[in-house]
């Protein structure tokens, strides 16, 4: 600890002379070298306007790596990473678009952007802050996306109360396929890969599927089109786990032939701890690397992508128990059954987890006005859990799954004055193995899906004010699979009489079946964006979306090793039907700028978990949690506000609300997140090493709006069994956090460096989330002291 306050002294305490400037100046001009007059440029709070020759000039831009944007409307924004140590000439050539979804650039004249679809995008420097984190936990701090956790290290994002595959991570372009289906699996992805990260609230972009009842989230790799050569690493040392990690990039850019991005991360943490105890066996281990190769022609230019994340995650001991009793009082006792010494080793029960992503892609220009891209692209996920097992299964996971996904895509885009038309065709192949050496019936099994989808899009213009969006979807899905039924399960769950036709054998006391199911969907969207003023605007949205029942929902049928739950699938569910109607006002000032987003989402047939009882099996007892289905009804508000009052201070608040009910029942839905508002104050000094001093305020309110879902079971106590209530519906109190955050950056030569000092949870602050799965069993972890240190080279 001495040593945190050693580098907070200095980080404080050191004095440097003021910071150079620098200019930024060159031309903006089309392929056919005509002059782009009011091209906008922006670097930080910078701003520039390109003149009738295409000549521009940019002033007083800090010294080190700064981010620049230059766009004009109907052409492809050149968005890259300078790092300044002089004057820098930048001569653009800006192309027809390209891109799957366009920039949202709001420019002073007031001709808005013919992209109806509203993003929300995460800062490079907040990506960088949760570098030794995960993406749900970074994504938090856009408004109405919050995280659904299991534990400590397993976190799901939750965009306006939907998560797990009613929120599709689409990476570099490729949907990723990592078991996502499971409520304890977090996306397989390496946040330090990203350049770019943003949400999608609704089913709006249809051409990266029709199923996003949630949303979607974009991550994208950095790309440079600036002929230079630059990198970056960030170290980070963490108190609570104490460890950290360390990731580095190196960007190879150019406008014209061969460009290339190659990078990797190593993540090591211990057990984390909540203010009184440790909890045991939660440490995590990471490793991982991303690169890619890419060949600019003159209308063409080919690619090729691969990724490599590596994983093992701890799960706290307390939650797989040994007996009923101990089962209702860990969870009635709120205290967790196993508190154990602070370590680096990771026990069972824990996660191993692999995904490899390798993607090739061709984009060619086809005239002035078009263009086309083709993708194929191969995922590769291998999924271990480890159960607290004996004898000759000690070391064998108990649950082995293998998913393998082959996917392809054809998009086609067309520009026609006002009218913009974009369509496209995909196909995908997935098999999914569960290993038979594991001693006990795969909770996921062994399955094959086909998806294969089409869409069309058209915008178009109908004045400078006033644009418009519309879509339509159709997708394909059958899925078939192999699988093992106790015979007296398949009575419970109601199967006899209905799904004998699945059934092909039988096995002592077990059916071999094989269910097969065909889903037909069509999704639809329509979008409009209107400019109020030159610096508000209005952005409606209505989209329909269909959602399949996943392989977890209709499959599952035994432990779920990482919560210490069982989950018993439903072969009869239905697929979600969607509405989600959505309005953004949009404005931004020089000293101010709002966000503000009512919605509606109307849900029919809504895949839910429900509590229901508990269950003794060789392992242990465990709750039972089942898949039910009913109608709902989610509305919503987010907010968000960003104010300067005087130069260097800013303030950013975010609010956001999630109304869910099972309009069947007339009762609130099981894990909805509870209002939460987030405020901060920010002072930056720029001429002094770019000083900044944060203070964040996290208040999440109690969920007063839950179903009771409680339920009694026998517990032994002395000769005879007591029926004990076993509370796992009312949630936690609410909880109310401070964080603090500061940095600095210094220049050593041709090396730029940042020291980031940061505080978690500063008063140690004991609470449990109602959105982490592990809340019946043991708090939150406490405060986490973490040093960063950034270099850019």
């Amino acid at each position: 600890m001495k040593f945190y306050y050693l580098l907070l002294v200095l980080l404080l305490s050191v004095s440097w002379s003021t910071q150079a400037q620098y200019t930024l100046s060159g031309t903006v001009q089309t392929p056919k070298s005509t002059p782009l007059s009011g091209a906008h440029i922006h670097s930080n709070a910078l701003h520039s306007i390109s003149a009738p020759d295409g000549y521009y000039e940019v002033h007083n831009i800090p010294k080190g790596e700064q981010r620049v944007v230059i766009s004009y409307i109907g052409y492809k924004t050149l968005d890259t990473v300078i790092n300044f140590r002089d004057n820098v000439v930048l001569d653009v050539t800006l192309k027809p678009h390209a891109e799957q979804l366009q920039e949202v650039v709001l420019t002073e004249n007031n001709v808005v952007s013919q992209n109806t679809v509203q993003e929300d995008r995460l800062k490079t420097e907040t990506i960088e802050k949760y570098s030794s984190a995960s993406l749900g936990d970074a994504l938090k701090e856009l408004p109405g996306v919050y995280a659904l956790k299991t534990g400590t290290n397993i976190v799901k994002p939750v965009i306006n109360g939907l998560h797990s595959s009613r929120v599709p991570v689409i990476s570099n372009n490729v949907r990723l396929e990592d078991q996502q289906w499971g409520i304890e699996h977090a996306p397989n992805l390496d946040i330090n890969s990203a350049g770019r990260i943003s949400v999608i609230k609704g089913a709006n972009a249809l051409q990266y599927g029709g199923d996003a009842v949630g949303g979607l989230i974009l991550v994208k790799p950095m790309e440079v089109l600036k002929d230079s050569l630059f990198g970056k690493s960030i170290l980070s040392l963490n108190s609570n786990g104490r460890g950290g990690n360390l990731a580095t990039s190196l960007h190879k850019g150019n406008e014209k032939g061969w460009a290339w991005n190659a990078g990797g991360s190593f993540k090591y943490m211990g057990d984390r701890e909540a203010p009184d105890y440790v909890i045991s066996n939660t440490g995590n281990r990471e490793a991982n690397f991303s690169g890619e190769t890419r060949y600019i022609g003159d209308d063409y230019n080919i690619s090729g992508f691969y990724s490599f994340y590596s994983a093992e995650i701890g799960i706290a001991k307390a939650t797989h128990i040994g007996n009923t009793a101990d089962l209702v009082n860990a969870i009635n006792n709120q205290q967790p059954s196993v508190i154990e010494p602070f370590t680096h080793t990771i026990d069972n029960p824990k996660q191993q987890i692999q995904h490899h992503l390798a993607k090739l892609d061709y984009n060619k220009k086809l005239g002035n006005d078009a263009s086309l891209n083709l993708q194929y692209a191969f995922q590769l996920n291998r999924r271990k859990e480890f159960d607290l097992r004996r004898g000759d299964y000690k070391d064998v996971p108990a649950l082995d799954l293998t998913l393998i996904t082959h996917s392809a895509q054809a998009n086609w885009k067309k520009y026609l004055g006002d009218v913009t038309l974009k369509s496209g065709v995909s196909f995908s192949l997935q098999e999914n193995d569960a290993s038979p050496d594991t001693g006990v019936s795969p909770l996921i099994p062994k399955y094959t899906k086909t998806d294969a989808g089409a869409y069309g899009i058209a915008s178009y213009r109908f004045s400078d004010k006033l644009t418009g969006e519309a879509g339509v979807r159709y997708d394909f899905t059958n899925i078939s699979a192999s699988k093992y039924y106790k015979k007296t399960r398949w009575t419970s769950l109601g199967y006899d009489g209905v799904y004998d036709n699945f059934i092909t054998g039988e096995k002592g006391s077990q059916w071999l079946t094989n269910p097969e199911f065909t889903y037909h969907n069509i999704s639809a969207s329509l979008g409009i964006r209107y400019g109020i003023t030159n610096n508000t605007e209005l952005v409606g949205n209505a989209g329909l979306a269909m959602r399949n029942p996943n392989p977890s929902e209709l499959f599952s049928d035994g432990l779920h090793h990482s919560n210490g739950t069982i989950e018993l699938g439903d072969l009869g569910l239905d697929k979600e039907t969607a509405i989600k109607v959505s309005a953004t006002l949009l404005h931004k000032g020089k000293n101010f700028s709002l966000e503000a987003t009512p919605f509606l989402n109307s849900i029919a047939n809504f895949i839910y978990l429900q509590p229901t009882a508990t269950e003794v099996t060789i392992r242990g007892s465990f709750p039972v949690y089942n898949y039910k289905q009913a109608n709902a009804l989610l509305t919503g508000f987010d907010f968000s506000t960003k104010w300067q009052p005087v130069n260097g201070l800013q303030h950013n608040l975010t609010f956001s609300y999630v109304h869910g009910t099972n309009t069947d029942t007339d009762e609130p839905l099981i894990d909805m997140p509870p209002l939460n508002i987030n405020n901060a104050v920010r002072y930056t000094w720029a001429n002094w090493h770019n000083l900044f001093l944060e203070l964040r305020s996290e208040a999440v309110f109690t969920q007063n709006r839950y179903p009771n879902y409680n339920f009694y079971t026998d517990v032994p106590q002395g000769n005879e069994l007591v029926s004990t209530l076993v509370n796992v519906s009312i949630p936690p109190k609410g909880y109310h956090l401070l964080n603090f955050s500061s940095g600095m950056h210094f220049d050593f030569g041709k090396t730029g460096t940042d020291i980031n000092l940061s505080v978690y949870n500063i008063f140690n602050t004991s609470y449990r989330d109602y959105l982490n799965r592990q809340r019946l069993y043991a708090d939150n972890a406490g405060r986490n002291i973490q040093l960063q240190i950034k270099f850019t080279y």
